[in-house]
């Protein structure tokens, strides 16, 4: 193909014009930074390599260390993150943990190795109560900056980026209560982690608050963040005589779902069941899921700005923020039971 060609191919796709192309790609002053990313996404979305000169000098590495990718909603925050940092001109590099693979502290070692400018911890071992917080205090103690998502201690001098969990449980409940059921129950990972501790909180409380139910606990069942382990603590919750069930991640909720079916029970028909994240393809399962979307996008952007003003020079706060999840209703949710329990 000849350069014209290709010329008025990118500037087709980037919406500028064939001579701010041509700008961009000898390296010549007066194009705005936004330009030069449009021109730059154009060739990378056409499969053209960048001219040499083009190549952008890394700003520094930047870590990111999230649990397995399993479940969809730790690759969707992977991307958000990576995306904003290479906009603002680190190199990601992803660290996932693997069940029986290295454990979250050989990543950390790895990391400060290779003298990464800062490091993202998503869903990290901060999110749980029973570990030790001294692997992040260490890290903090010699000045580099992290950020600590989906998890919260007191004890660690940093930022924390974080969904209401609280009120993610009572949106659930609230609309499971407006359909009608009163059976709701809850089925959660280990109580150990912090999300978990919430989503318990704020279910308590709209059970107590809609429902005037407070002895709430036989309703309340843990098992793992996984289909299985989803289909387990429904199997627990769909005894006891839920119509409801709350379910702490998207995974769980098709667990749920599973179990319902393996009951001859229909999903909304007969159970109604909520999921939480939305993560990507979610909308697409059979029923659609409802579910409590977590913020994933304000998420990381928070993420990468507060490390990024961090590795600028600004002290480290200790600091939570705290993101609003949305309810998206969809079709595993129904009308409750109308005949007399």
């Amino acid at each position: 193909m000849n350069g014209h060609a290709r010329l008025a191919d990118i500037a087709a796709q980037a919406g500028v014009s064939e001579a701010t192309v041509s700008r961009v790609l000898n390296g010549k002053p007066g194009v705005s930074a936004g330009t030069r990313q449009a021109v730059m996404a154009a060739l990378d979305l056409m499969g053209y390599e960048r001219p040499p000169r083009l190549r952008q000098r890394s700003n520094g590495l930047i870590g990111l260390v999230t649990p397995e990718l399993d479940n969809p909603i730790f690759p969707a925050f992977a991307q958000a993150i990576e995306k904003a940092l290479t906009q603002h001109g680190y190199t990601p590099v992803l660290c996932t943990q693997l069940p029986g693979g290295a454990p979250e502290d050989e990543f950390t070692e790895l990391l400060v190795d290779r003298g990464v400018s800062g490091i993202v911890f998503v869903s990290g071992l901060h999110a749980d109560t029973t570990a030790r917080m001294d692997r992040y205090t260490r890290l903090t103690d010699r000045g580099l900056p992290i950020v600590l998502v989906d998890g919260y201690s007191e004890h660690i001098d940093a930022p924390f980026i974080s969904p209401d969990d609280r009120l993610a449980a009572r949106l659930a409940v609230q609309h499971l209560v407006d359909l009608g059921h009163e059976r709701v129950g809850l089925a959660l990972g280990p109580r150990r982690f912090v999300p978990v501790i919430r989503k318990i909180e704020g279910y308590k409380q709209a059970m107590a608050h809609l429902l005037g139910a407070t002895d709430v606990d036989d309703l309340i069942s843990h098992s793992l963040f996984s289909v299985e382990g989803g289909q387990a603590a429904a199997a627990q919750l769909l005894a006891r005589g839920c119509t409801g069930i709350v379910c702490a991640s998207d995974l769980m909720a098709l667990g749920a779902i599973r179990a319902c079916r393996q009951m001859g029970l229909a999903v909304p028909g007969d159970v109604s069941v909520v999921g939480f994240d939305d993560s990507p393809l979610i909308a697409f399962t059979d029923p659609p899921l409802t579910t409590v979307r977590k913020p994933i996008g304000a998420m990381a952007s928070a993420a990468v700005q507060t490390l990024l003003e961090e590795i600028n020079g600004a002290p480290a706060k200790h600091v939570e923020l705290i993101f609003q999840p949305e309810l998206v209703v969809r079709g595993s949710t129904g009308s409750g039971p109308l005949v007399n329990r």
